[in-house]
Formats: C-alpha cells, structure tokens, sequence
C-alpha cells in the first residue's frame, strides 16, 4: 500500500501525464490517502489517519483508469469516482476516521519512495497487517454511504 494526499496526487498525475503510465510501481496497487506523522518509539509512524477522500476525486478517476486497484480513505466519494470502480473492478475502502493512533500500531514499515520535498505528503510505500477498513464503494458500484 502507499500513502498519498493532495500535493502528492497532482505531482502523480503530472508524471502520468508524461510518461504515459503509472510510476514508482503502482499498477495493481492501493493508495492510502493519509498524511503520516514522524515515528514513534518502536513504529514508522506516531498516526497515519484516513484523509476525506472526496478532496482526492479530482484524480481518482484517472488513476483507476491507470491501473491503480483500490483506494483508502473516509466519506463519500463523486459518482465519478464510482463510475472508474466499476468501469475497472477497483474499490474504495474506508477506514475510520479519528483512529490515527490504532492505525499506525498495523503499519509495519514505511519507506518514502518519491516527492520527499512534500513532506507528510510524500509518496511512501508501506506494509500493513490486520488494517481495519470495510468496503465504501464495491466492483459494481455499490455504495455503504447510499441509504436509500
């Protein structure tokens, strides 16, 4: 999995843009829209909590269309971002927002891979066990958030 927000999306895209295809390894991959924070004792990280994911819609479309296999996030997400699930068998996961803490304790490593200028934005790879997320947005575009 790798972690990626706003500053890091629109450098991703540039380079999709560019070469044509996805960089840095990431077709078939899950992006963890997340921001960690420095390590602490022991851990890669003090937090690494979910970004609203719908700040990241202005790139999800594309990158699913590119190959990227699931996303990671909390809220709802455009009926674009929906529609490229369906149009190419991606998902949209969501893990618990306020959780930072907990979810740091399941990520096992983390490595910046591009854009360290970025900071917590940086593109990083990580490893994760037993990550809390459920399904937001399935295969065939159903949706947790729709309670009709």
């Amino acid at each position: 999995m790798y972690t990626l927000r706003d500053a890091g999306h629109m450098r991703l895209l540039d380079e999709l843009h560019e070469r044509g295809c996805l960089p840095y390894d990431l077709e078939g991959a899950t992006i963890f829209y997340a921001g960690p924070t420095p390590p602490a004792a022991g851990r890669p990280f003090g937090a690494v909590g979910p970004t609203t994911a719908s700040r990241m819609d202005f790139a999800a479309p594309e990158l699913h269309r590119a190959g990227i296999a699931a996303t990671v996030g909390k809220g709802v997400r455009s009926q674009a971002v929906i529609d490229a699930c369906v149009e190419t068998g991606s998902v949209y996961f969501v893990a618990t927002g306020g959780a930072a803490a907990l979810l740091a304790q399941r990520v096992e490593s983390g490595e910046v891979v591009a854009y360290d200028d970025l900071g917590t934005e940086a593109l990083r790879r990580i490893v994760v066990r037993d990550f809390p997320v459920f399904v937001g947005v399935d295969v065939k575009g159903s949706c947790i958030y729709d309670l009709e």
